[in-house]
């Protein structure tokens, strides 16, 4: 006989868990103890909901099962950001929240998650695939199979088991997970309907979105793109699914779109193939009814938001979009005349807009933001992931950072947590420590989550911050600017030196006011092991390519 604690672990282990992510308390301690019994790293995070990002950021970086932990009350409501996030990433994240012991359950109990207190389990229930509370230790194998199940397979996310302290030390039979494939993701019957469509299509456009890296769709879809010579636009979740400079490339559509884009879209588009992405505001800002395109064709793994955006008769194509575009490219070649296009016309105006940015240097010590991204491509190896977080300064990055390899750039442009990215990032470079990561963060996003910097240094991680500091809350201060007329609100009287900031938690930082410096310190942090921050004053009147949205 063993405790369920034991149990939980080593089923854990079975599926090559190594670390878990959140802040210790009494309910929770059993797990963590067994944890470190066991050979799991817990990794002390400075906010439940910094431990969530960092676990999620983990689970993309590492294609695997993210762990986070808190403890009742306050240490699983801190965690349920996080979850939102997570589901936002279709991320195979399992959270694990504390609770007090079962027998006390209907008495006054400090940081209370049962329906007398703060009911944690109905609290997670909208954020994630699966919430539950394990009153007994024989419920474990069932449940947890149920969880892990929803979290590694179809379309993926987070879980949630709330376990009392007390059943946490329940003693059980050993029980061992079971090898379970169900991920039989089908091929959709509307592929042949696809086909036709591209045959007559005379002026298509793939739009790519955040999906394409969950599926790691890539080469299917640089493929599917040549094959059938369809220009390509990414969504601002989609950025980093396909390579800015490939020759069908029309660069980010929506908010960060590129004029390349818009001008394609406003000839007219008689075929549409959306890949995962549910057409958020932020993805279609710009695509007036006028716009729209004849037909649609959405591939995609959930039919909640499909033809809801854009009213049109839409094909939707169920289910993996490698596995999908895999069968499409077997079964139904291009048709024998598709010509080979050019879309070099398409980029004169933005080349001639990049071309003047460039230019852009200095001015009263601050630096234009579009500049600055231009720079950082230069310095940065061409497989760097870089996590975007939510903010203008990303925008900047969706519109003039390259991507030169797939799979090196994510952003979420449906959940949008201020402060999430610098989790993603942490969690990500301790799953591949090789690869050198970089988060792209503004300063408001840094005072939101900023104290996990100390984690960074605490683990030693090879991460680059880079800080885009204008000392205001840019995206929705120029946005109430532009709707209202007046800002309330979107400045700060007083901001943050990042640099000292980083310094006082032990990292390696500069603050850049010049692209001579920025130079000098991406080569210094590239070099340097352990994490750093790079903070560059950014211009305050610059206008950010986000105010597209009505």
């Amino acid at each position: 006989m063993v405790s369920l604690a034991t149990n939980l672990v080593k089923c854990l282990k079975q599926l090559g868990c190594k670390k878990a992510f959140g802040i210790p308390g009494k309910p929770i301690a059993p797990l963590i103890l067994e944890m470190d019994n066991q050979g799991i790293e817990f990794v002390l995070s400075r906010h439940e909901g910094g431990a969530g990002y960092m676990a999620t950021g983990y689970a993309l970086q590492n294609q695997s099962l993210g762990i986070a932990i808190g403890t009742s009350g306050p240490g699983g409501t801190n965690l349920l950001t996080a979850a939102g996030q997570a589901k936002a990433f279709n991320a195979p994240v399992l959270f694990v929240t504390g609770h007090p012991s079962l027998r006390d359950n209907g008495k006054a109990l400090g940081q209370d998650s049962s329906l007398f207190g703060t009911d944690l389990v109905q609290l997670f229930k909208p954020l994630t695939l699966f919430s539950a509370r394990i009153d007994d230790a024989s419920l474990l194998e069932s449940y947890l199979q149920h969880a892990l199940q929803k979290a590694l397979t179809g379309k993926m996310g987070p879980v949630h088991l709330s376990i009392p302290v007390d059943v946490l030390g329940e003693e059980m039979p050993s029980i061992e997970m079971p090898s379970w494939e169900i991920a039989d993701n089908p091929i959709s019957a509307n592929l042949g309907a696809v086909h036709k469509k591209l045959e007559s299509a005379q002026h298509p456009v793939l739009l790519l979105g955040k999906g394409v890296h969950r599926s790691k769709a890539y080469q299917e879809v640089i493929q599917f793109a040549e094959y059938w010579q369809i220009p390509v636009m990414t969504t601002p979740g989609g950025k980093g699914t396909f390579p800015t400079q490939h020759p069908l490339s029309l660069g980010s559509y929506g908010l960060g779109g590129t004029t390349a884009a818009d001008g394609y879209v406003k000839e007219g588009i008689d075929l549409m193939i959306v890949i995962g992405t549910r057409l958020s505001d932020m993805s279609t800002a710009g695509l007036t009814p006028e716009l729209y395109p004849k037909q649609l064709v959405h591939f995609d793994q959930d039919s909640t938001f499909v033809g809801k955006t854009l009213q049109l008769d839409t094909l939707l194509v169920q289910g993996d979009a490698k596995q999908n575009l895999t069968y499409l490219l077997s079964q139904y070649p291009p048709r024998m005349d598709v010509a080979k296009r050019d879309l070099s016309s398409y980029w004169i105006e933005e080349n001639k807009h990049q071309a003047l940015i460039a230019n852009n240097d200095v001015a009263n010590g601050r630096l234009s933001t579009a500049t600055v991204m231009q720079k950082l491509r230069d310095c940065l190896p061409d497989h760097t992931v870089v996590f975007g977080d939510d903010g203008s300064h990303t925008f900047y990055g969706i519109k003039y950072f390259d991507i030169k390899e797939p799979g090196t750039f994510y952003f979420d442009d449906v959940f949008g947590a201020m402060g999430h990215g610098l989790g993603l990032a942490i969690g990500a470079a301790m799953a591949e420590p090789d690869v050198p990561i970089v988060c792209f963060v503004g300063d408001g996003c840094l005072m939101m989550h900023g104290m996990e910097l100390s984690a960074a240094v605490d683990q030693h991680t090879n991460i680059t911050i880079v800080v885009f500091n204008n000392g205001m809350l840019d995206m929705v201060d120029k946005g109430m600017e532009r709707m209202a007329g007046k800002s309330v609100g979107g400045k700060y009287k007083y901001g943050i030196h990042a640099a000292q900031f980083g310094e006082s938690l032990g990292m390696d930082s500069t603050r850049c006011q010049t692209l001579e410096q920025l130079e000098t310190a991406m080569k210094h942090a590239l070099e340097n092991e352990g994490p750093n921050v790079v903070e560059v004053l950014t211009l305050k009147d610059e206008i950010p390519p986000t105010l597209k949205r009505s």
